[in-house]
């Protein structure tokens, strides 16, 4: 009983002490982009002071936030024993969405995506050293984490995916994996023309990388190959197929959320990050 005591005392008085989740809004420059960037950055506070050197999760569309109510939920969450302390950066959207957001060594047949390479390099050239210096970021990937909505979500795994020097976890929410080489009426194919999943097929395992994927039931009601089921849910188990045969293990290496009734919006999301931070901060 002492010794349970002794290191109950010993991890408390480690813990560093939080008093509220504060919200921050600021503007940084993104010369890949070419355009001025605005990120939400969601922060642990101790009295007046951000706490820093912490563990930090990027995440595309930053402008839902607002709708997440996140200072409130990781309020809870951490008061709760649930996660350690963290920041969480939202990058903002524009106009450009469609176009910064995909996977970066190649567009779709559209030619959405053109952008995404740009994006990447602003990530990790220009918003991650700058987290790094003015909060103290670790440099390492264990603690440098990345997660994103729909298409924000398969700009998120290509990213991840792509570099395990700086990232080892992702969250991808109802991720446009359907991404793909050619239109539905030319020919298409699902293994050679999904782009994210001929990425996974053609990389190579990545050691202590993980994975986390959320889909609603509801999230849409299209059935390309009628399976009986949604697309965004076949896309997401196809994925979990292609990371298997690269040695990962369901559970082990990565999760799928499937939320009975949800749908593609915020509102779900919302519903999805608990669990989903609790997998990546747990004490």
């Amino acid at each position: 009983m002492f010794l349970f005591l002794s290191i109950f005392t010993m991890w408390l008085f480690a813990q560093p002490t939080v008093t509220s989740w504060e919200t921050q809004r600021i503007k940084l420059y993104a010369k890949h982009l070419e355009r001025e960037v605005e990120l939400t950055l969601i922060v642990p506070f101790k009295g007046n002071k951000p706490l820093k050197k912490l563990p930090v999760l990027l995440s595309n569309d930053g402008q839902d936030f607002a709708k997440m109510s996140l200072p409130a939920m990781l309020s809870r969450l951490h008061k709760a024993g649930k996660v350690q302390p963290f920041m969480i950066v939202g990058i903002h959207c524009n106009e450009n969405r469609m176009n910064e957001y995909g996977t970066a060594s190649q567009p779709d047949y559209k030619n959405r995506g053109n952008k995404a390479a740009a994006h990447t390099q602003f990530v990790l050239e220009e918003l991650l050293p700058y987290l790094r210096a003015t909060y103290k970021t670790p440099k390492t990937p264990k603690s440098t984490f990345y997660m994103g909505f729909s298409l924000g979500g398969l700009s998120a795994m290509d990213i991840v995916w792509h570099n395990p020097a700086h990232f080892s976890k992702v969250g991808a929410f109802s991720p446009s994996f359907w991404w793909r080489k050619k239109a539905y009426e030319e020919n298409y194919d699902e293994d050679a023309d999904r782009i994210m999943h001929q990425l996974v097929r053609q990389g190579e395992h990545k050691k202590d990388m993980k994975f986390w994927f959320q889909a609603g039931t509801e999230d849409e009601t299209e059935d390309r190959n009628n399976n009986g089921i949604i697309d965004a849910i076949d896309d997401i188990v196809d994925m979990m197929q292609e990371l298997e045969k690269k040695g990962y293990t369901r559970y082990v290496d990565f999760v799928y959320d499937e939320i009975k009734g949800g749908t593609h919006d915020v509102a779900t999301w919302e519903r999805a990050l608990p669990p989903f931070f609790e997998w990546l901060f747990k004490k």
